[in-house]
């Protein structure tokens, strides 16, 4: 898939994926910089703990140096707060019911846009910026709606 411009989002559910991730980019069979997704909280993962999140990332950035763009996600109750400190350590988030139900304590979120509302608030008040639909595929390399034949 990428002869035709597709790119790969990378999850990595504990420490040895970004070690699994760097073994493909030494043997050239992917191309930098790489998406890589750290994922929080699922059974068999790793812990949603906020050191873990520093271990993540100071693993990712040895490893890959500048040639990464870093998100993460968070199961659960530790949506919002570890996404928070992904974000102030300069990462990219993701939200969404497929990660956590909760708006809030013991409150179901009504959708996925209410999950963006809230961390867009959340970093706003931190002095962060949101980065548009635009921003985000340039950030990604994508390659735009209008411009796949599907």
């Amino acid at each position: 898939m990428g002869d035709f411009g597709t790119r790969y989002e990378h999850e990595c559910y504990d420490i040895g994926h970004l070690y699994n991730l760097a073994y493909f980019l030494d043997r050239k069979l992917l191309k930098p910089p790489v998406f890589v997704q750290s994922v929080f909280g699922i059974l068999g993962g790793i812990g949603a703990d906020p050191d873990n999140v520093m271990f993540m990332r100071r693993t990712a950035d040895r490893l890959f140096g500048e040639d990464y763009v870093w998100s993460v996600l968070a199961a659960g109750r530790a949506q919002m707060p570890l996404i928070s400190q992904a974000a102030m350590l300069g990462g990219n988030v993701r939200v969404g019911l497929e990660d956590s139900l909760y708006i809030g304590r013991g409150t179901l979120a009504e959708s996925n846009a209410q999950q963006v509302e809230k961390i867009a608030r959340i970093l706003g008040e931190l002095g962060l910026e949101v980065a548009t639909p635009s921003e985000a595929r340039a950030m990604l390399a994508l390659k735009g709606k209008d411009n796949v034949k599907f």
